[in-house]
């Protein structure tokens, strides 16, 4: 039965699926943009400012649909989730006024990089890509500090009436989790944008062989995927570290681990059964979550034993979505290692094969971002705000939600039809179409 809860969590989930796809392309599109004009002005070659002006348009377009779903999530907290704004919107207001500062300057620099290829300066102008670059990844990190106090609160103290008081906002912003996530975060957007790119231009030169605009499209998209791929793991275990210390009940979850032990295995898939508390067809890895956690094969590490089962997350949800993530990065792994050997084999970059390898791994870093996303929030559950505020206690009273599902679902839906159009005839267009 779809209850107010519920579906309450599946409009703000549904909203940030939604969003997240383009809060990625915003922090991994101008990356790109700039570095093909750099490119350019560093060798003056055409096809590098036409790579660069494509990219640029791009980015235009899922901003600025970015920019609107982003909106919409902003309205969300307050109509959604009323309690949970009156309680920590003073703690976390500032990361979100500070988001409001990036944000407006990124559309700035947008603005000069779209229209100011012959009004200002190369210098000028590449400064304002990097602008936007910047300003898109500290957009993203503001947020995801809010959302990281929603994991480790801190900065608060509690007043008279039991609510909460905004001791230290500043505080609050600098929580535990605020950089691990956001590390991880931004390096995630940077790997599936860097495949989604490459997978883009491997399309290309499998209709048009040798196009100097996709050639080139190909090999940047190729090593901003690859260094990301291969750092990936650091920032992994950086928050997986960081995790277990601020949040071994998500770490439980995450990892189907059922008992407190020294030594504790990594699990690699299963399906976990709550009833008889055990993962059944996992394959365990040991000590080396005693290793990754706390650096130490026979640390101890806390299991759901010894959380109560009313303040357990959802454990087959939860570790579903973490064994997803890191099923997508073992296969951009294994496309890492084959675009590293292009490198001794430079015409194996437009083999056939290879380019149908990339065309395969273009979607994945996208479906590992939308599965860590539902493994971090799932993983913090039943709590809105970890150990202060129930999920259940902060949703609105009002009913009507099952109504703005519907309303809210259509307009997305539309929302993603018009870009999937715009971007469909930026791609398929002519490869000098950016002159």
């Amino acid at each position: 039965m779809l209850t107010e809860l519920l579906a309450a969590r599946t409009q703000m989930g549904l909203s940030l699926a939604f969003h997240i796809v383009f809060a990625t392309a915003g922090i991994g599109m101008p990356l790109l943009m700039v570095g093909a004009e750099i490119a350019w002005l560093r060798t003056g070659e055409p096809a590098w400012l036409a790579l660069s002006k494509r990219w640029a348009k791009g980015t235009a377009i899922l901003f600025a649909v970015g920019a609107v779903s982003g909106t919409v999530l902003s309205f969300e907290l307050g109509l959604l989730w009323p309690r949970f704004m009156e309680v920590a919107g003073p703690l976390v207001g500032l990361p979100f006024a500070m988001e409001g500062f990036a944000f407006f300057l990124e559309a700035i620099c947008l603005g000069i990089v779209l229209y100011g290829w012959d009004r200002v300066s190369p210098a000028a102008h590449l400064a304002a890509g990097i602008g936007v670059a910047v300003s898109g990844a500290l957009s993203a990190a503001f947020v995801i500090s809010a959302n990281g106090f929603m994991n480790t609160p801190q900065g608060y103290g509690v007043g008279p009436d039991g609510a909460l008081v905004a001791a230290d906002p500043l505080a609050a912003m600098l929580n535990p989790m605020a950089a691990p996530m956001a590390l991880h975060a931004l390096v995630a957007s940077w790997l599936a944008i860097g495949w989604v790119a490459a997978a883009t231009h491997a399309w290309r030169l499998r209709r048009d062989p040798g196009d100097p605009v996709d050639r080139r499209g190909l090999a940047l998209g190729l090593w901003v995927a690859v260094v990301a791929t291969l750092a990936q793991p650091l920032t992994g275990h950086v928050i997986g570290g960081a995790t277990a210390h601020h949040q071994p009940a998500k770490l439980d979850a995450l990892e189907a681990l059922w008992e407190t032990q020294r030594g504790a295995p990594f699990t690699i898939g299963g399906w976990p059964d709550e009833a008889a508390q055990t993962t059944r067809y996992a394959i365990e890895v040991p000590k080396l979550l005693s290793l990754i956690a706390f650096h130490h094969a026979d640390a101890e590490v806390m299991g759901l034993d010894a959380v109560a089962p009313e303040d357990r997350p959802p454990v087959v949800a939860a570790h579903l979505a973490y064994q997803i993530m890191l099923a997508t990065e073992g296969l951009m792994g294994v496309g890492a290692v084959a675009a590293l050997a292009t490198l001794w084999r430079p015409r194996w970059r437009e083999h056939p094969a290879f380019l149908g390898l990339v065309l395969l791994l273009g979607p994945v870093g996208m479906i590992g971002i939308e599965a860590g996303w539902c493994a971090t929030e799932l993983g913090r559950q039943p709590w809105i705000v970890a150990g202060l505020m129930r999920t259940a206690d902060a949703v609105t009273p009002v009913g009507g939600i099952r109504i703005s599902v519907i309303g809210f679902t259509l307009v997305y839906l539309g929302l993603a039809a018009v870009t999937a159009v715009l971007l469909q005839r930026q791609i398929a267009g002519p490869a000098g179409g950016g002159h």
